[in-house]
């Protein structure tokens, strides 16, 4: 590895710098997408699920390419499924800080293309589970049919909800809904400026660019300097891996979340959480190919775990868009503080399973 010489205090500092280089580039790129979405008139939640998602995950994506390079499995598997869970929580800090006390999240986001997305997530992973049941020689162009499938759900999903991107009058039947003028976008200015800032296309379009490059080498950064950390301290691979490196390659939603909340685009900043998380497993594909090594057969309890608890804490916030309570305790809703209390629980359920 390239920083296998280095001291352990450097490579936490260099953890750490790659950690506050992802963060601002998430927050720079927040609002590059809010203005990009504006002007392809492409939807706050179609935009969260596709720009936002992607780029917020390419630490992730690069942590799972060089996971699998390495055939350090482990790693990469509970990157992926205990990024889900963990990414999902990140709509409590969004709750709290981005939202803050102008009501729960879930009273704010009021989209059903949202519901839609958290479904072919459910989906997604109801896939993960059932591939697991197969046996290993199950393989096809050096995958199992079952990560074909997952790819193909997500595309789906992102042809579904591309086709209620809001860009003419909404049917009756999807207002389902009273509608809250207090929770629209800021507004644009006379000169046609929105609260991102932007008022030409092209330099959101670089700023866009430049920062995904950054969230890129950051996101290498992490994993090289977080695999060796792992191994300093005698960590697990699955236990970092789905905990401070899932945390660590979160920031970028954490930072846009918030950002995105501030802004008042609700549905960007959840659509930007349940569209990443259906992302992910799609990264079982590519590890898959890199490592020639069937993924979803070889899960491990630990790893089946996880992917209850992302289907578990997704559930919970769907029921939360559905009925809207508006109570909140410490800036938080109600569905937060189950989120926040369940996944606390779990993290105790897989210190006995790791």
């Amino acid at each position: 590895m390239l920083f296998a010489g280095f001291s352990t205090f450097l490579l936490v500092t260099l953890f750490l710098i790659a950690s506050a280089a992802i963060w601002v580039a998430g927050v720079k790129i927040t609002r590059a997408t809010d203005f990009i979405a504006s002007h392809f008139k492409l939807g706050e939640a179609f935009g969260g699920m596709v720009f936002l998602a992607i780029v917020t995950n390419l630490p992730e994506i690069a942590i799972t390419v060089v996971a699998a390079f390495h055939h350090n499995m482990d790693m990469a598997i509970s990157n992926i499924l205990g990024g889900i869970a963990i990414q999902t929580v990140v709509l409590v800090l969004i709750d709290i800080f981005g939202v803050g006390k102008l009501g729960p999240l879930s009273l704010k986001s009021t989209s059903l293309i949202l519901l839609l997305e958290g479904v072919s997530l459910i989906f997604i992973l109801t896939l993960v589970l059932i591939g697991k049941q197969f046996s290993t020689d199950l393989i096809i162009l050096r995958t199992t049919p079952f990560e074909w499938m997952i790819v193909a759900v997500w595309l789906g999903s992102i042809y579904l909800i591309s086709q209620q991107t809001p860009s003419t009058k909404p049917h009756p039947r999807k207002q389902m809904y009273t509608h809250d003028p207090a929770d629209d976008p800021l507004p644009k200015n006379e000169t046609g400026k929105k609260s991102s800032g932007y008022t030409a296309i092209k330099p959101a379009l670089f700023v866009f660019v430049i920062c995904a490059i950054i969230t890129l080498v950051a996101g290498w950064s992490l994993e090289e300097t977080g695999q060796l950390l792992a191994e300093r301290f005698h960590m697990g691979g699955i236990l970092f891996g789905a905990t401070f490196l899932a945390l660590a390659t979160a920031l970028p939603e954490i930072s846009t979340g918030i950002e995105s909340a501030r802004m008042k685009d609700y549905q960007m900043a959840v659509s930007d959480i349940f569209g990443g998380n259906a992302f992910l497993p799609v990264l079982f594909i590519v590890a898959s190919v890199i490592s020639g090594e069937a993924i979803l057969p070889s899960l491990k309890p630990s790893d089946m775990y996880l992917t209850c608890i992302g289907i578990l804490l997704t559930g919970i916030y769907m029921v939360g868009m559905i009925l809207r309570p508006r109570k909140q305790f410490l800036y938080m809703g109600i569905d937060s503080i189950v989120v926040l209390v369940v996944y606390l629980i779990s993290l105790a359920g897989l210190l006995m399973l790791a």
